[in-house]
């Protein structure tokens, strides 16, 4: 398929290459390989190269991803999850940076990150059980290389830092082997302003730690937006520690895959941090607990809904041939018996035994966590007790009023 270059709205890059428009607001040109129509575009510094059948494989992520993410609002609006933070709308986001990471990378992911977490390999009956309160996310995270959901905002990234630093300690990046591994940390607009975040982007510059963070900036935090949070675009806000950064558009499964592949490899190879803004859009809630008509209008969904990440990805392969109506059949019986599945055994999960959570506050338990949980097994007993005699007591007196009559 022949590559084109798109009209560019607003300001664009001063030396006019194309595929990298800038939205309106301070000049900083969006990385962009596949246009909203779904036409390639040209970039002068990344390019996907991938083929046309690895493309299929980021469409099914993200369609997968998005059924997950529909499944998991579906089942907290039927009362079986507590919670649930929706991912609608920032699918390629996931999709592009897994599949830019080696075997050996380690992931550190916010809340929202269901598709990451998927791509990456946790099962998602462990998302389901963390959000339905059943345990406290129990996934391995050595096995995965994918952390486990850190609830607090921003506290992640000075993980993701740590762990680099020990790669480096230990002689498993920057040797230009193989094996170099590298550090991969999500945050989002909002904890962008965290001090665990800009701490962590300190020890990251000085210590040239081989991580890449990835700020999604899906427009809101909560209710507040991103032109209200900052005076410059995120994708500058790594300059002052002597961090490059670059703006992604975060709805292009395909720059977001060749960004995040760029900034890996330079971690690897001992070039330092990199900060990535992925520019894309919370379609959905910012939980389930949240309404978002009451601080943003239907017409802005509206236009980011024309920039929906899979629509573009679907039209490109149509357009070439790679996929047909089967094909997409099939991913929709497939997508439909994913969330059949998930669905039945969420509802099966037994409901948790809080005893249970004293033994993984550690490797191994503690004399003093083994006490706690002797009291705490005989505090919610005494309880138990209590129940069974008003139990009885109920029963008298109903025989009692019953003898009456």
């Amino acid at each position: 398929m022949a590559v084109q270059t798109p009209a560019r709205q607003g300001r664009t890059n001063p030396s006019g290459a194309s595929g990298r428009a800038t939205p309106p607001g301070p000049d900083v040109p969006m990385v962009s390989l596949l246009g909203v129509d779904g036409v390639r575009v040209e970039d002068p510094e990344y390019a996907f190269d991938g083929t046309d059948a690895d493309i299929v494989g980021l469409l099914r992520d993200m369609v997968l991803t998005r059924r997950l993410d529909t499944e998991g609002t579906a089942l907290q609006r039927q009362g079986q999850l507590g919670l649930w933070p929706p991912t609608l709308g920032q699918e390629a986001i996931g999709a592009g940076t897994m599949r830019a990471m080696k075997p050996a990378d380690m992931c550190f992911p916010s809340y929202r990150e269901h598709g990451a977490a998927l791509i990456r390999g946790v099962d998602p009956l462990d998302l389901m059980s963390l959000w339905r309160g059943v345990d406290m996310g129990g996934w391995d995270p050595i096995a995965t290389r994918f952390n486990r959901y850190s609830i607090v905002i921003g506290s992640h990234p000075l993980h993701a830092v740590g762990w680099a630093m020990a790669l480096q300690a230990e002689g498993a990046t920057g040797t230009g082997g193989p094996d170099d591994a590298a550090v991969l940390a999500f945050y989002g607009d909002g904890a962008s302003a965290q001090g665990d975040v800009n701490e962590a982007l300190v020890w990251a510059a000085s210590y040239h730690a081989p991580v890449v963070f990835v700020v999604t900036n899906n427009q809101w935090a909560i209710s507040v937006p991103t032109t209200r949070q900052a005076v410059v675009p995120l994708a500058r806000r790594g300059e002052g520690f002597g961090i490059p950064g670059v703006r992604v558009d975060g709805n292009d499964v395909l720059a977001v895959q060749a960004a995040t592949e760029t900034a890996l490899d330079r971690a690897r190879a001992g070039e330092g941090p990199q900060l990535i803004e992925m520019f894309t859009y919370r379609m959905g809630a910012h939980t389930t607990s949240d309404d978002p008509t009451k601080y943003r209008s239907h017409a802005e969904e509206e236009r980011w809904r024309a920039k929906d990440p899979i629509d573009r990805v679907r039209s490109y392969l149509q357009h070439t041939g790679a996929i047909d109506d089967a094909w997409l059949a099939a991913l929709q019986t497939e997508t439909d018996e994913f969330a059949a599945d998930l669905r039945a055994r969420t509802i099966a999960l037994d409901p948790p035994d809080f005893a249970d959570w004293f033994d993984v506050v550690y490797a191994e338990q503690t004399q003093e966590l083994a006490d706690q949980q002797q009291a705490f097994r005989a505090y919610a007993a005494s309880f138990e007790d209590h129940a069974a005699e008003d139990h009885a007591a109920e029963g008298r007196a109903v025989e009692k009023q019953e003898g009456r009559r």
